[in-house]
């Protein structure tokens, strides 16, 4: 009889910056726009929300970083409900905004189907925030527990109930 020794499971992190420059070769409209600067689409997205939201680099970075965590995740497990709260949702509208980028996102993270942004009027309190963030954890993300907790249970009021919406 051979035996047979693992070693423990290596736990799988994944990287948001990696995730949303690995959407580059996607891009296929305005790319003047987008490309020619010289900029990773990271550093791109990050400059546009200090220029419109955020005042401070380390956080529109954070900020960034667990929206791209959230898209991928929307996109990836459909069947989960998922929603952030408002600080995150800055870098989701930021990323959504630049829609050259969004295609690409969703060429590289939905199979190329769009997944449409429709949000409810009235925010949602049933702790959606903080069951996303745990979730995120459970497939290999890093979330900001600060950024997640800051809302709390006053989730965004988007819809993840229909098939291409998040």
């Amino acid at each position: 009889m051979t035996a047979v020794l693992e070693g423990p499971a290596a736990t799988r992190t994944r990287d948001a910056r990696e995730l949303l420059n690995a959407v580059q070769p996607h891009i296929q409209h305005l790319t003047i726009n987008v490309l020619d600067s010289g900029m990773t689409i990271w550093d791109r997205e990050v400059a546009l929300l200090l220029r419109d939201e955020v005042m401070v680099k380390d956080l529109a970075e954070r900020i960034l970083g667990n929206a791209v965590m959230y898209l991928v995740a929307s996109m990836e497990h459909p069947e989960v409900h998922l929603g952030v709260g408002k600080v995150v949702d800055i870098g989701v509208h930021q990323i959504i905004l630049d829609t050259p980028v969004y295609f690409a996102f969703c060429e590289a993270y939905n199979g190329g189907a769009y997944k449409h942004h429709a949000p409810f009027i009235q925010r949602r309190n049933d702790g959606t925030v903080l069951r996303t963030a745990d979730f995120l954890r459970s497939i290999g993300f890093m979330p900001d527990d600060e950024l997640w907790n800051r809302d709390g249970s006053e989730c965004s009021p988007c819809d993840s109930k229909v098939p291409d919406s998040h």
